[in-house]
């Protein structure tokens, strides 16, 4: 009897990934995927590493994918805006082996700043994109998604959502890992992969024929499927909304897509014809609605479903009940209890603390940054005045500085006491630039670090300024005064403090903001879970 195992959708992407015989995973840490990485981490033969941030982990993972290994990249949504880059030209230069870009969709914005729907990064990058609806499909869809990638030379997107990576399920593992045919090795092409105009001309063209290929695959593709029933209307889905679909409209005809772009137009229009009433039902943007509407045919969703926030079997029972679709039959569980609200705060002993505490005491300008410091915005400290994405406080406060100082001649004085305020990881992400930016600049705001040693909004994640990799190896750890003396700030410009000596925190944040440079403030402080758990384990070994 075939073994089956309940594992979450990213569990079974890692699973799928090894068995599809991957050679690398790289990826930055993010909610909803970052167990994927963590977990491809366990398996035997597999190069693992977080990377710096998702840009660089493409590049990585498109490298090795051009010397012929099979590579998988893991990020969430955000996440890819940042990869877009490399991500778009990958597509010209194409692969040799399997390269698979997992996409971790947060509808409802779980742990995250926005709620952007990157089903349009598939079009727009013009490669396809598998969405699994189930974590058995999670993991046979990235499998498929390394078969895709070789076959048709060129990436490929597997999106998930925050339900599908953390949601568990029946997984049926094939028990085998699929060998490598040779050895990896580099070989010289310059057309395909020196994107130079000429090269890249040529290169586009054969992106559009890709492009009409995959169309035609779409329509013979086995997780493309008609699942017949009864009823007057047709339903068009994908993904985990698949599911609340079938919970809702047990009997109900659907057309299920497994590979949401290309678009089967053939097999759209034939179930379409077999329907009088067709509904189209996704989460976020009406993304299939608009493709299917564009081919002539009548649809109906995003006019009654919403175009924000998740969906539920309750939300689409409702919805469909209102419609005058009284055979939406299925009752889910509910319940009486009501649960107290428990809205998100800096946990008791947190070294971030202190350091909110005094900016909003102080009535410093801030401009925040991403990560469980973000909720120094929140009561009681209220301390964070802006924050929109990775890396993000370092240019902001250079903005605010400027527009705060610029009198009518058009020069910058630096009127305002502005601090950016961003935590380690972040730092090596993307505020390195920013740091850059401003010394070349010339301008005169406080960079104040949060150092606690690790990651902790996804997990407890090592990164480059902590001391170790991945698997708990060490690592060479950014030093930030070398840092600091490389992109020009004097060593007095520079101060590495306790973040539970709040009277040191406090004068060295007074000192920059009246010394009116650019200065660097480390506030070093282990996270208190993180340092539990180092303290578990310790104990445990020892």
């Amino acid at each position: 009897m075939k073994q089956r195992l309940m594992m979450s959708g990213n569990e079974a992407i890692a699973l799928g990934a090894y068995e599809a015989g991957v050679a690398v995973g790289a990826g930055y840490p993010g909610t909803p995927s970052t167990e994927i990485l963590e977990s491809l981490t366990g398996y035997q033969g597999v190069y693992t590493e977080w990377s710096v941030n998702e840009k660089t982990a493409l590049e990585v993972g498109l490298g090795t994918a051009l010397a012929g290994a099979r590579s998988l990249v893991t990020m969430k949504h955000v996440g890819l805006n940042v990869a877009a880059d490399p991500l778009f030209t990958s597509v010209y230069t194409g692969v040799k082996g399997g390269l698979v870009v997992v996409n971790a969709d947060d509808p409802d914005m779980h742990s995250s700043q926005n709620e952007q729907d990157n089903r349009h990064y598939a079009r727009a990058a013009k490669l396809p994109m598998l969405e699994p609806a189930d974590s058995e499909e999670a993991r046979r869809f990235t499998s498929l998604a390394f078969d895709i990638s070789e076959r048709f030379d060129t990436p490929v997107i597997l999106r998930s959502t925050t339900r599908i990576s953390h949601s568990r399920s029946p997984v049926s593992p094939s028990g085998e890992r699929r060998p490598r045919a040779d050895t990896p090795r580099f070989e010289r092409n310059l057309k395909k992969y020196v994107m130079i105009p000429a090269h890249a001309r040529a290169r586009h063209r054969a992106v559009e024929e890709r492009l009409l290929a995959l169309a035609e695959y779409a329509e013979t593709f086995t997780e493309n499927r008609i699942e017949p029933g009864r009823g007057g209307f047709g339903i068009i889905t994908s993904g985990v909304a698949y599911e609340y679909v079938r919970e809702v409209f047990p009997d109900a005809p659907i057309l299920k897509l497994g590979l949401v772009w290309p678009l089967p137009g053939k097999l759209i229009v034939r179930f379409a014809a077999e329907h009088e009433t067709l509904y189209v039902v996704e989460e976020l943007d009406p993304f299939l609605e608009t493709e299917i509407k564009a081919m002539g045919i009548k649809a109906r969703g995003k006019d009654f479903l919403p175009r924000t926030g998740e969906f539920s079997p309750g939300l689409l029972r409702r919805a469909f009940q209102a419609e005058g679709k009284t055979d939406a039959s299925a009752e889910g569980l509910r319940s009486s209890l009501r649960l107290p609200p428990r809205p998100p705060t800096l946990c008791p002993g947190c070294p971030h603390r202190t350091v909110f505490k005094i900016l909003g005491r102080l009535g410093v300008t801030v401009s925040g940054d991403i990560g469980c410091y973000t909720l120094g915005v929140l009561p009681p400290f209220q301390a964070m005045d802006t924050c929109v994405e990775m890396g993000g406080s370092v240019g902001l406060a250079q903005g605010i500085e400027i527009a705060e100082g610029i009198d009518g001649a058009g020069e910058t004085e630096g009127a305002g006491r502005t601090a950016a305020v961003i935590g380690d990881s972040t730092f090596a992400h993307s505020g390195l630039t920013g740091l850059v930016n401003a010394a070349y600049n010339g301008r005169r705001i406080l960079i104040i670090v949060l150092d606690n040693s690790t990651t902790a909004m996804t997990g407890m994640q090592p990164n480059p300024f902590s001391g170790e990799r991945i698997d708990g190896k060490p690592a060479p750890a950014v030093d930030y005064r070398t840092l600091a003396a490389a992109v020009g700030l004097a060593d007095g410009d520079v101060a590495i403090v306790d973040a539970y000596k709040p009277k040191e925190v406090e004068e060295a944040i007074e000192r920059f903001l009246s010394a009116r440079r650019l200065s660097l403030l480390v506030v070093k402080g282990p996270c208190i879970i993180w340092k539990r758990k180092r303290e578990r384990t310790t104990d445990k070994r020892g």
